[in-house]
């Protein structure tokens, strides 16, 4: 079974189709698909590896890793969509006593219909074709279009042939998944009007023109982007008198992590003014090796985005240099340093995005300049702080929950679990939206509440059926009842 020879068009109509009969599939069919998938992407994990390494360069320890985090995710996903509460049903029973009158009241999320997916290059698997965006859709019930990244094409096309394999052998209605490759497609497959709704991981620039085209269109649907993050690190003189030796040691294995590629990579780093960390890092960082970079475009942008800091005023290079060709080399570390108040001066080119094993120190006089530079920084999908114990952070801790959609305490952001709890998502430029794009509530954004007001029994969704057939748990006249 493949899609391949078929036209965009094709493709969108049989994603059409599929929808009505996703959207009436049991929690229990839906599972059993993601479970086929998951089972399916484990059975040919080492393929499957060894074709992401030849074209991403992530290594085989990295990418069987993550094999095993897309899996994952699906049985998560199964797990989310038989628990039941992702529906959000919600009764309130008619009270003709009241002033005025209240019907019989019934609501629910449903599936907003076929979604496309756009991969990110630096997961090739757990942020691409069978990744977090493509698992939430289906468990919800959105057939899904992925648009595969030019960066792993080979491996996107096999993934797709393992999806689309697993799915027919479990039962999965035909066109409910299907691949897509090159601009123009991608361009064609947002303006369709069979779309209802985009998940993208990938750059501003590239991200924000979809966004564009989706918003834009006859009729505008809803563009979940992740598109760039700085990842703020504040780091107290408290907490860098105790333990400077360990902090940079962890931020040095943080920002070079996967050669920097990672979106939660911490960007900047606030630090107190006249202290040794600099230096530190330095000695930390100076046997990180070089390592090769996902494309040829990134390896050659990355040199570009270090001469760019670099020829800022009253920036200095605390170690590495600029001078690097990580297209031939790989991607050497490179820590730069300057001031709070130059940041306050130069917000618009200090405060960019270097996808790359690269980190900006900025050194701040008090906490009053560190909350005036902190409120320059845009969204971002996390912020870290370092802190003693009895330290009064509750005014930075609620500065950082305003521009991140994650704050971390004493730790470091690059690492993002797949579980019930987790937020990946925050202020724009890191998202385009307020839903998380990985764990449990990333389902919300392909969902639409839906009421249904004094509608016989029978033709309601089973979870808001009085006897509640499904053993969910729902709000019952305003109380939370639980199965």
């Amino acid at each position: 079974m493949t899609t391949a020879t078929l036209s965009l068009s094709e493709l969108t109509a049989a994603a059409t189709r599929a929808a009505s009969v996703a959207a009436a599939a049991s929690d229990e069919e839906r599972a059993g698909w993601l479970h086929a998938v998951a089972d399916a992407l484990d059975a040919n994990a080492a393929e499957l590896v060894e074709i992401a390494d030849s074209e991403t360069r992530l290594g085989s320890v990295r990418l069987t890793s993550e094999v095993a985090r897309t899996s994952g995710q699906l049985r998560l996903f199964a797990r989310v969509v038989t628990e039941g509460s992702y529906l959000e049903a919600v009764i309130d029973h008619a009270d003709p006593a009241s002033t005025p009158p209240k019907p019989d009241l019934r609501r629910l999320l449903r599936p907003i219909g076929p979604v496309a997916v756009f991969s990110a290059s630096n997961f090739p698997f757990a942020f691409s074709v069978a990744g977090g965006d493509t698992a939430s859709a289906l468990a919800v019930g959105c057939p899904v279009i992925v648009k595969a990244h030019s960066g792993h094409l080979r491996l996107s096309e096999r993934t797709a042939e393992v999806v689309v394999e697993a799915l027919h052998s479990s039962g999965a209605p035909e066109g409910l998944f299907a691949l897509v490759s090159g601009r123009e497609a991608g361009t064609a497959l947002v303006q369709d009007p069979a779309i209802k709704a985009v998940g993208f991981t990938g750059s501003i620039p590239g991200g924000r023109a979809l966004f564009d085209l989706a918003v834009s269109r006859p009729e505008p649907i809803p563009f979940y982007g992740e598109l760039g993050s700085l990842n703020p690190v504040v780091i107290t003189a408290a907490a860098l008198a105790e333990r400077s030796g360990g902090l940079a040691a962890g931020l040095a294995g943080s920002f070079t992590l996967g050669a920097g590629q990672f979106c939660t990579k911490p960007g900047l780093v606030f630090i107190p003014s006249g202290t040794g960390f600099a230096a530190e890092l330095a000695e930390a960082s100076k046997d990180k090796p070089t390592a090769a970079m996902l494309t040829t475009r990134i390896a050659d942008a990355y040199p570009d985005g270090l001469r760019s800091v670099a020829s800022v005023p009253n920036v200095d290079i605390v170690s590495g240099t600029v001078d690097q060709d990580a297209t031939v080399d790989g991607a050497a570390p490179v820590v730069f340093s300057t001031s709070a108040a130059n940041v306050l001066e130069r917000a618009d080119e200090l405060l960019e995005e270097c996808f790359g094993p690269t980190t900006l120190l900025i050194e701040y006089q008090d906490q009053d300049e560190l909350s005036k530079v902190l409120a320059k920084v845009p969204g971002s999908l996390t912020a870290t702080l370092h802190a003693q114990p009895g330290e009064d952070v509750s005014g930075l801790v609620e500065q950082l929950s305003s521009l991140a959609g994650r704050v971390l305490f004493d730790g470091w952001p690059t690492g993002v679990a797949v579980n019930w709890a987790q937020q990946h998502g925050g202020p724009y430029p890191a998202t385009t939206s307020l839903f998380t794009s990985v764990g449990a509530t990333a389902v919300r954004r392909f969902q639409r509440p839906v009421a249904y007001q004094d509608a016989p029994e029978e033709v309601l969704h089973p979870a808001l059926r009085e006897g509640n057939p499904l053993g969910i748990p729902r709000r019952v006249d305003g109380e939370l009842v639980l199965p």
